[in-house]
């Protein structure tokens, strides 16, 4: 059952918390290049991590998106040398910082009750998996004896099981991905001593990942705020009233929000980022919230068939303004970034539009910009002039 929250002392036009969220989210305002790709996971507490790779890779998209072109090849080095963050189960795979790791012992002890999964593994396994990372990690699962039983691809190895079932239990980490795929290593000595623990019991665990998420998001439902990381919303419910988060009301919104304190002390101003946004970007995660904010509807169609699909299989919104303004289903053909299929919301998208899609190409080695189709006709002539 849904706890009523206390009545709000704050109200919020929607312009007001759609300005708090971009703030929260990195995308108005100066951006801390000094913090740099780490300054970004810091900030966000959760960057996705998905195999698809167009221009690039989702988590190389997300620091992207607020810096600009930082170097491909830093953002990794960003996220796994020096032991600042490891990979997790939170809002789906993502890059944590390694600060967060105390705070997902609720979820490595639930899963700890559920030992056995969907698979069988045969005694011994999971030990020798342990040994053999003691001796010789970090390792991949083809290094600890190969990940596939020659199978589907779910047809996991037994030693690919056992050194899965020893990430989620918190035994092992993983420290990096190499080739996507991922490097395993023991988390006492992944993970620096004074963290390596799972000394905060689950309501201090969920008390922290909701007030992270709402400083992450500025201003959030229930729904928005549990979604972060992917707790439920009986678990918010118990622990909201202690997270330092505070009640509000937005004007436009028909449920109930929260945000955070600090978000509300000061109006949001400063210069809007112009760019290409990642599907699986903390921004537009979820779908309602998207609507709701933006006014603007946003779907993943990489799993949809294709002759389904409307915008396309990795179409990327245009973020601009501190508006969404249209999105392009981007792909690369040797020197040339083709936009395979482009929307636009109206004239006033030409310009960014054009603007985004060069910085893109720059970004990943292009030099020129190739549209093939796009839903407005009429704007193609002043697009293609733009992006001359």
């Amino acid at each position: 059952m849904t706890t009523t929250p206390p009545r709000p002392t704050t109200e919020l036009s929607a312009d007001e918390a759609r300005r708090i969220a971009l703030r929260a989210q990195g995308f108005l305002g100066a951006p801390d290049r000094r913090a740099g790709v780490r300054g970004v996971l810091r900030h966000l507490g959760a960057v996705q991590l998905d195999t698809i790779s167009v221009l690039a890779r989702s988590h190389e998209l997300v620091p992207y998106a607020r810096l600009g072109a930082v170097g491909r090849q830093a953002v990794d080095a960003a996220y796994w040398t020096g032991r600042h963050a490891f990979e997790y189960w939170s809002h789906a795979a993502c890059v944590l910082p390694i600060e967060e790791w105390p705070h997902f012992a609720f979820r490595r002890r639930a899963y700890r009750r559920h030992p056995q999964w969907h698979h069988d593994l045969p005694d011994g396994t999971y030990d020798a998996v342990i040994g053999q990372l003691r001796a010789e990690g970090p390792l991949t699962a083809t290094e600890l004896g190969g990940a596939k039983n020659g199978g589907e691809w779910w047809d996991w190895s037994a030693s690919k099981i056992a050194v899965e079932r020893a990430l989620m239990y918190g035994e092992v980490v993983c420290v990096e991905r190499r080739g996507w795929k991922r490097v395993y290593d023991l988390a006492e000595r992944a993970v620096p001593a004074d963290l390596l623990h799972d000394e905060l019991d689950d309501a201090e665990c969920l008390r922290r990942l909701v007030r992270l998420a709402g400083q992450a998001l500025g201003v959030g439902t229930r729904a928005d705020i549990a979604d972060y990381h992917r707790i439920r919303g009986e678990q918010f419910d118990a622990v909201v009233a202690d997270s330092g988060l505070v009640p509000v009301r937005v004007q436009g919104w028909d449920k109930p929000a929260w945000a955070d304190p600090a978000a509300l002390e000061d109006e949001p101003r400063g210069r809007h980022r112009t760019t290409l946004l990642s599907p699986f970007d903390s921004l537009i995660w979820e779908r309602a919230r998207t609507e709701r904010i933006f006014g603007f509807t946003h779907r993943l169609e990489a799993y949809v068939p294709k002759q389904k699909r409307v915008h396309g299989y990795f179409a990327m919104p245009l973020l601009a303004g501190g508006r969404l303004l249209g999105r392009v289903d981007p792909a690369r053909e040797g020197t040339t970034l083709v936009a395979r299929q482009l929307s636009l919301t109206g004239p006033g998208a030409i310009a960014p539009m054009a603007k985004a899609l060069r910085e893109a190409a720059e970004w990943v080695g292009c030099d020129s910009v190739r549209v093939e189709r796009t839903d407005r006709p009429d704007l193609a002539p002043a697009l293609t002039a733009a992006l001359v």
